[in-house]
């Protein structure tokens, strides 16, 4: 921490916290413990949250938010100029200097993790160091910022509110696709974004593993998730499984994608966005894990059905092992028991 930790008097009471997480689908979920924290050290406090414009909208609804809005480090650069500081306490989770900046013209004190330039260091209330990478898990990470002016953990699970409109859409939505009543629904996420595509488990297994489920299960119907990027294969997999099967990839927003998720009985999926606001809805989920970015540093905390699957060189590989080493046989073993328990906490009293 900034070296005036020791000599600060104690922190008065904030009313208004600004927190500024600007990043990814799944890093901007990993931050909700965080600002769930804040607002459970301050709960009088009016918690506004500045996110990707395109990722803002997974904050929406959000009952320790007060608002949530979008916000660019390129455009923050023009902000926060006018006279008075509206903000109380700032925190900022991003290394980008236009974004620290903008925090410390709005607010009266900034906790942020600690940047390359010293002189902006200088300016915060407290710079707190950054682990180094790997080696602790994200939301452990983002829980520091929140720590270091003593507000400590209100859970470690991930935040995501799906409205009651957007229940009665997916319904309709279901019922639509002739797969309302079908059993189990299962979700599918087949692939990550490009830059991480050493993450994805190959199209063959995904299709091995989802003739398994049909031959068990033949009511079964399957929701393909995933995004423009990687429409060829989620299309190829649809098309295997033709009407078992509804794509929803490239076809949805992000929130009517949530909405549907929230309606499943198991999702299956690589390390990527969906699967951590899978993780957010905490509903039966099997996550596969490339070795390079484990399980232990990404996977949903205080989970209540997670099943994740780490490559066997799980911490001792490159970003150039095989998914494909995680075989058919151990996703299959972990669908059969998350649908089982799921079965037996719908049949209890």
């Amino acid at each position: 921490m900034s070296s005036s930790a020791a000599t600060e008097p104690e922190l008065p009471e904030p009313r208004d916290i600004l927190y500024i997480n600007v990043s990814r689908i799944g890093d901007t979920l990993l931050v909700t413990p965080a600002v769930r924290a804040v607002a459970a050290r301050w709960p009088l406090a009016r918690i506004h949250l500045l996110a990707h414009p395109k990722r803002v909208e997974v904050l929406r609804h959000l009952p320790f938010v007060h608002r949530s809005a979008s916000i660019e480090k390129q455009r923050a650069r023009f902000m926060g100029w006018l006279p008075g500081k509206p903000y109380d306490l700032a925190f900022v989770c991003n290394f980008d200097a236009p974004l620290v900046q903008y925090a410390l013209r709005v607010a009266r004190r900034v906790v942020a993790f600690r940047q390359s330039d010293e002189a902006l260091n200088a300016k915060l209330y407290r710079a707190v160091e950054h682990p180094a990478l790997q080696t602790t898990h994200a939301v452990d990470i983002q829980l520091m910022l929140p720590a270091a002016v003593g507000a400590m953990p209100a859970g470690k699970a991930l935040s995501y509110c799906v409205t009651a409109n957007e229940e009665r859409w997916a319904a309709g939505f279901l019922a639509g696709q002739d797969a309302d009543g079908k059993h189990p629904l299962i979700g599918l996420q087949v692939a990550s974004f490009p830059t991480k595509a050493y993450r994805d488990w190959p199209p063959g297994h995904f299709s091995e593993l989802c003739r398994r489920i049909r031959d068990a299960l033949p009511d079964v119907h399957f929701l393909i998730f995933g995004g423009e990027l990687e429409k060829q294969r989620t299309a190829a997999l649809a098309a295997q499984l033709g009407g078992a099967a509804t794509l929803c990839a490239g076809k949805l927003s992000l929130r009517e994608t949530a909405a549907l998720m929230n309606r499943v009985d198991l999702y299956v999926g690589v390390d990527t966005g969906p699967t951590h606001l899978m993780g957010a809805l905490h509903r039966p989920m099997v996550a596969l894990y490339h070795g390079y970015s484990p399980s232990r540093v990404l996977a949903p905390l205080d989970h209540p059905c997670l099943y994740a699957i780490d490559h066997p060189l799980a911490d001792r590989c490159t970003p150039e092992a095989e998914m494909a080493e995680i075989s058919v046989d151990q996703v299959w073993a972990a669908v059969q028991q998350a649908l089982t328990k799921r079965a037996t906490e719908t049949r209890a009293p």
